[in-house]
């Protein structure tokens, strides 16, 4: 049965031609390498007018974007800040980040509860999207990851938009994605602590629709703690989409260094491990909002790269220094 949110349209499994007309398109435009998703900016807090309409492009078109500005000191405010600017205002605050909402991100060994959560470790982390523990009314659509100190070495993330992971699963086979839909796909378990039941299981579907009608991703390629639909359709969605994960053409690589960070809405990132320097440990900000990036008029959008080359060898690349 497929949702009533994602009847009509591109993302309704009984809509071929709607699917078929945005598929070309996304594809056609579709990053060859990290290049694609870099703009500069002079002040994350001040955005230019061409500044602004770069993101916003980026993110209409990839889901994603990097920005680069010029190192500075250690600033919490400028996720908030650059934030507000793309029409992000939503702030999430989980109960690891500091009061005013955002989550260094830092080696916490030792450091109180959030020692024991991977982000907080130099430890690799799989594929993911943000938030997939949360239940429905608080679905993290948009994230900022500001870098004040890369790792000495390592650390890097690989990028998949969504979209494209949608359309690798449904090319393969339209159950699928049906399979995904299901608003009983994938469980987290409850989480508990000293005093009980700190946060209950939350089920819920990996694709859905938000409210204006954009394809959001509920995902970990984790395999603790987690519990998938026990029927043999869900079993062959989760194998593909491993699959599509490790064979993707349009994954990219990178990592972010000091002034740079990645304005997203929620697309599939991974990390690598990484090994700090002592005097200067890793650090990076994480905002992360109910809201999606807002999007560029139509008319001003860039237009399309050109026609794919067809599905190849992964396209990993690197952040340009």
């Amino acid at each position: 049965v497929v949702p009533r949110a994602m009847r009509g349209g591109p993302f309704d499994l009984d809509d071929e031609p709607a699917y078929r007309a945005w598929r070309e398109a996304k594809l056609a435009d579709a990053p060859r390498s990290i290049d694609a998703l870099v703009v500069e900016v002079r002040d994350p807090f001040a955005l230019s007018p061409g500044e602004r309409q770069a993101l916003r492009d980026r993110c209409a078109r990839f889901n994603m974007a990097i920005y680069r500005t010029a190192p500075g000191a250690a600033d919490p405010a400028l996720p908030r800040a650059l934030g507000r600017q793309l029409g992000l205002e939503r702030l999430d605050a989980n109960w690891l980040a500091d009061d005013d909402g955002i989550s260094p991100i830092t080696v916490r060994a030792g450091a109180g509860p959030a020692a024991a959560y991977i982000p907080y470790t130099d430890r690799a982390i799989q594929w993911h999207t943000d938030g997939y523990y949360h239940p429905g009314e608080r679905r993290i659509h948009g994230m900022i990851l500001h870098c004040v100190r890369p790792a000495a070495s390592g650390g890097a993330n690989r990028l998949l938009d969504h979209e494209l992971a949608y359309i690798a699963l449904r090319d393969l086979d339209p159950a699928h994605v049906r399979a995904l839909s299901a608003p009983d796909a994938m469980t987290i378990p409850e989480r508990t602590d000293d005093d009980g039941v700190a946060r209950p299981a939350q089920g819920g579907p990996v694709f859905s629709l938000d409210a204006g009608g954009a394809l959001h991703m509920r995902y970990t390629a984790r395999t603790r703690s987690i519990a998938w639909r026990d029927d043999p359709a869900t079993q062959a969605a989760v194998a593909a989409l491993r699959g599509v994960l490790a064979t993707s053409p349009f994954v990219l690589q990178g990592r972010l260094e000091a002034g740079m960070g990645l304005v997203c809405n929620n697309v599939l990132h991974d990390r690598e491990a990484f090994v700090d320097d002592p005097a200067a440990p890793r650090l990076l900000y994480r905002a992360r909002f109910l809201d999606r990036v807002m999007s560029a008029p139509q008319s001003l959008r860039s237009c399309p790269q050109g026609a794919p080359a067809g599905l190849g060898r992964p396209g990993a690349g690197h952040f340009p220094p």
